[in-house]
């Protein structure tokens, strides 16, 4: 048997939420199934850059191109989009539909990626979405039935917590651009007490030059540090330093960096709205992303309050534990097995 993915989004730096969770998806399979073969399909260009990297035995490289068949019993598509086509069996996964619901993006990006996202709907035979928030989108937005999604959230990187001496930080992880509200961020820990420092570990996406000006024109330009994006290993002393994590997202379909807060055992303050309180549950402080004075309170309430960071901290360590990538991969699977052999 053969199982085809879009491997596309594994390769290449600086890797996000969705290179991330293909990783886990394409090795974890692969590993937990050794077998199957399994295809790993990049597009041109992504295909020979996928050498640097060896892969698993019983995968193999093929290249991905648009309206050409795999030859598999089944394709995956890891990040709603599926230009190939004639597969007996088509699955894709659904991260978020911001583009389509809020000025996010630009026109011309919209405008390609409602037509991806259309198409990976129509072609596909089952859909995963991340989490029930994201379902709704796809019912709602693309008009998809119920009976053709199937929920799987996102597992988590369990790190080595290591103890440390927090420092007066407060913590950022993501790109900086609109959706993550940042300016409204910055703007919030003006009201923070002298002291208090905030470091924003993300690269620069649409809409930054906003926050950028923010920072520039605030009166405590002093205690912001951009730093870009970052890798896991300097990510980990972030974590290992910060007294919070702050995420007032606006939109996000699951969340990645509120879970691995968590899981890092940092208390976390985040949005109430779109998949955010259905991923933190009642372990993170959860504050309305469009009144900043709302986020300002929640900060002023965890840096004021050191047993209140210690609460979060707790409950978000336990929260951490109910999400595991081998749960994902093994409910991936399932999805696979419920389509015809």
């Amino acid at each position: 048997m053969k199982i085809a993915l879009d491997a596309t989004y594994s390769v290449g730096r600086n890797l996000t939420g969705v290179a991330v969770y293909s990783r886990q998806i394409l090795y974890g399979l692969a590993a937990a199934h050794p077998e199957t073969d399994f295809l790993y399909c990049y597009r041109p260009h992504r295909f020979l850059r996928s050498f640097r990297e060896s892969i698993v035995k019983n995968a193999h490289r093929r290249l991905l191109l648009k309206n050409r068949s795999i030859s598999a019993r089944l394709f995956h598509g890891l990040n709603q989009r599926i230009d190939s086509t004639r597969h007996r069996c088509t699955v894709s996964t659904f991260h978020d539909l911001f583009v389509l619901s809020g000025d996010y993006s630009s026109p011309e990006f919209r405008q390609k990626f409602a037509q991806q996202a259309r198409e990976a709907a129509e072609r596909s035979n089952l859909i995963i979405a991340v989490s029930k928030f994201t379902a709704r989108q796809v019912q709602e937005l693309l008009n998809v039935e119920p009976a053709r999604i199937r929920v799987i959230p996102h597992g988590v990187r369990r790190p080595a917590i290591v103890p440390g001496r927090r420092e007066q930080l407060i913590l950022f992880v993501g790109a900086i651009q609109r959706r993550k509200n940042v300016t409204r961020l910055i703007e919030a820990f003006e009201s923070v007490p002298r002291g208090w420092k905030l470091v924003l570990a993300g690269s620069l996406g649409y809409g930054a030059q906003e926050a950028l000006d923010r920072i520039a024109n605030s009166a405590r330009k002093g205690d912001i540090e951009v730093l870009g994006y970052v890798p896991d290993e300097r990510l980990d002393d972030l974590y290992a330093r910060a007294s919070l994590v702050a995420f007032p997202s606006l939109d996000e379909g699951f969340g990645m960096p509120v879970l691995d807060a968590m899981a890092h055992g940092v208390p976390v303050l985040t949005s109430n709205v779109s998949a955010l309180p259905e991923v933190s549950g009642d372990a993170a402080l959860l504050v309305d992303p469009l009144d900043v004075s709302s986020i300002a309170n929640g900060l002023s309430r965890l840096t004021a309050d050191e047993s209140l960071r210690a609460h979060y901290a707790q409950s978000g360590l336990q929260r951490s534990l109910e999400f595991s990538w081998e749960r994902a991969v093994e409910a991936t699977w399932k999805v696979y097995q419920e389509l015809p052999s």
